[in-house]
């Protein structure tokens, strides 16, 4: 029964990575003009939504979003457990009126289609060079400035073992949030893990279904302000990593 499962697990990922190839090439046209000038951003976050919508209908992933308090307009800093692709494929559709960009690793600039639309809209972080990394934290600066919001996986990656257990954050977010005095909103990807492993585990889940997703209270500009960037990075850690461990185990 599990290889059956494994089996269809992927070809189920087979078909979102075509599905994913297909509708970056159509979208490419478009998007790619306009993450080339810094006026036209607002519009390709726009874009950037109606390619989370068309995507979740594609390949039938629901969400199933779960906040407990109404944002204002921001700028926040998002943090959440890095669970899966799915992760960062569905954000934008989930706070269509918040504009946000992405930090995440230049790994990704590895990546033809990706490296257009990451390099050119969202914030690369080059961990190897010190150089590059404070250009990218005043990258990150100036775009909070400009009430971007912006959405950090604190763990640097999907971690490597059998989730939901997470892997420890690291600081950066937290001393982001500090030195802007921004907001910091957790959040909780309870089983995108199960809709979507890593595609290098072949026989890993996947399939379509809904994604649950638990959008906490936001830590006020004051928490922030009084707490250190260690504390922040405890508190969070232990909200998003309490309520994961705990839905996953109804």
């Amino acid at each position: 029964m599990k290889w059956i499962l494994g089996v269809f697990s992927l070809f189920w990922k087979i078909i979102v990575g075509m599905l994913f190839v297909f509708m970056s090439l159509l979208f490419f046209p478009v998007l790619s003009l306009l993450v080339q000038r810094p006026q036209w951003h607002r519009a390709a976050f726009k874009g950037f939504v109606v390619w989370s919508w068309t995507f979740r209908f594609l390949c039938f992933y629901q969400v199933k979003k779960i906040q407990y308090e109404t944002l204002g307009e921001g700028p926040y800093v998002f943090v959440s457990n890095h669970a899966s692709y799915l992760d960062i494929f569905i954000f934008p559709s989930m706070f269509p009126k918040l504009p946000h960009l992405f930090l995440g690793k230049s790994e990704i600039l590895k990546y033809p289609l990706i490296r257009t639309y990451f390099k050119s809209f969202n914030i690369p972080v080059f961990r190897d060079n010190r150089m590059k990394a404070a250009k990218s934290y005043i990258q990150s600066k100036r775009a909070l400035k400009n009430n971007w919001s912006l959405v950090i996986f604190p763990e640097g990656g999907i971690p490597d073992w059998e989730q939901p257990r997470m892997d420890s954050f690291k600081d950066g977010a937290f001393r982001m949030a500090k030195d802007m005095n921004v907001a910091i909103v957790p959040i909780t990807f309870v089983n995108n893990f199960k809709l979507f492993s890593d595609p290098t585990d072949w026989l890993g889940p996947a399939r379509p279904g809904i994604a649950k997703v638990i959008v906490h209270p936001a830590i006020s500009k004051e928490e922030v302000s009084h707490l250190t960037s260690l504390e922040l990075n405890d508190k969070c850690f232990n909200i998003i990593n309490d309520c994961l461990l705990a839905e996953n185990t109804k």
